[in-house]
């Protein structure tokens, strides 16, 4: 059986939650790195990967690591690399992206434009051609350069695994459904267990947690650039991936998901997107101010992502909106609350102190995730 180095990118500070998922999919975790993990797996794990996965921003095939400090060492590593075996003659092939942190070669534009040449004349070698026409599938490639070391792969998801599929309707600054789903992750949150997102925007935090509690795969609706990969992926690895999500489904469980924003539209277009994701029926949206929102029960969990005053119209708000929080999280009594925010005032305008705080980069911008922890639901008497 065939194996491979398979590289799952996510977002930086997350990557214990990734490395978690892989080990639970059933995965030999070989190496975690700031934003990656890599681990080991045969084509059936490249498939499951895409479908499974929650936290990966997407899956790629190590095709080769190597040190390179002068662009004549990356262009003879790079040719030495079994390209053959991955691309067919009539394979379209490009790098799609290439990145360089602390490396002595730097310009990402020579650095693609150079692996792109070494894989063009390993692939006149390998099939006696001098042009190749690039009529056939996708194969795009990124290299990432950390430290002079050189790591090279196959991107097999295509789109990012944050395109579940199901958000076709997205608020003005939408948490993705990656960070969305590893937030949750974090938290002791289950499906029995209530939670409350009070800046609901399009929904993605009551829609993650919905799948989860469902146990509907991530990449069940997608479609994935590796599908046409058939000279050494058969269809049967992905027709079985997709068998085996749909038979974990359950659409039976009972959750108190509740999602609510003060935008009457953007709940109607979080309202469409469960649907499109499947969940509808497990999440409650309505039209509801922060002040207004309120629940009888106890031991919930809000999980929520509120404006963080990126917009300069929308900064003299902050504090009328981080009070209004505040006020909510002290009026529900012995809840949790996990705020995500890039906003530096958040626990003095809250009028809380987190118990903890945790950073993580929302793509470029730097973000803390808020803990404030609640006492802990006492346990349920055994049945006789």
């Amino acid at each position: 059986m065939e194996m491979f180095e398979l590289v799952a990118p996510c977002h930086f500070g997350l990557e214990a939650i990734l490395k978690k998922e892989i080990i639970d999919l059933g995965y030999e975790i070989t190496l975690v790195e700031d934003g990656r993990v890599t681990f080991k797996g045969d084509t059936q794990a490249i498939c499951r990967a895409n479908v499974f996965l929650r936290t990966a921003e997407r899956v790629m095939i190590q095709v080769g690591r190597f040190k390179a400090y002068t662009f004549d060492e990356l262009f003879e590593n790079t040719k030495k690399l079994n390209w053959e075996y991955y691309i067919p003659a009539d394979g379209r092939f490009w790098v799609t992206k290439a990145s360089s942190v602390k490396s002595k070669l730097f310009s990402t534009s020579d650095i693609q434009r150079l692996v792109k040449k070494a894989i063009v004349e390993k692939m006149k070698q390998s099939y006696s051609l001098e042009w190749f026409e690039e009529s056939g599938s996708d194969y795009p490639i990124r290299v990432f350069l950390n430290k002079d070391d050189v790591t090279v792969a196959l991107d097999t998801s295509g789109e990012s695994l944050h395109k579940r599929g199901y958000r076709k309707l997205t608020s003005k600054a939408p948490i993705t459904e990656t960070l969305a789903a590893a937030i949750i992750m974090l938290t002791p949150w289950h499906a029995d267990r209530i939670l409350l997102d009070p800046f609901c925007g399009s929904g993605t935090f009551p829609i993650e947690a919905a799948m989860m509690a469902a146990n509907i795969a991530p990449g069940m609706n997608r479609a994935f650039t590796a599908e046409k990969w058939t000279n050494f992926i058969s269809k049967k690895n992905w027709y079985e991936a997709i068998n085996e999500a749909t038979d974990l489904i359950d659409y039976e469980v009972k959750t108190d998901i509740q999602g609510s924003d003060i935008d009457g539209q953007i709940v109607r277009a979080a309202r469409e997107n469960a649907i499109n994701a499947g969940v509808d029926k497990l999440i409650h949206f309505q039209q509801k101010a922060v002040s207004a929102v309120s629940h009888v029960k106890k031991y919930g969990f809000i999980i929520t992502n509120p404006p963080y005053g990126e917009r300069i119209e929308e900064k003299k708000n902050l504090p009328e909106i981080y009070g209004d929080l505040g006020s909510l999280y002290k009026k529900l009594d012995s809840w949790s609350a996990y705020v995500i925010t890039s906003y530096e005032k958040a626990q003095e305008t809250m009028g809380v102190n987190a118990a903890k705080n945790r950073k993580i980069y929302n793509g470029m911008m730097k973000t803390y995730l808020y803990l404030f922890i609640g006492p802990k639901p006492p346990k349920r008497s055994e049945k006789r």
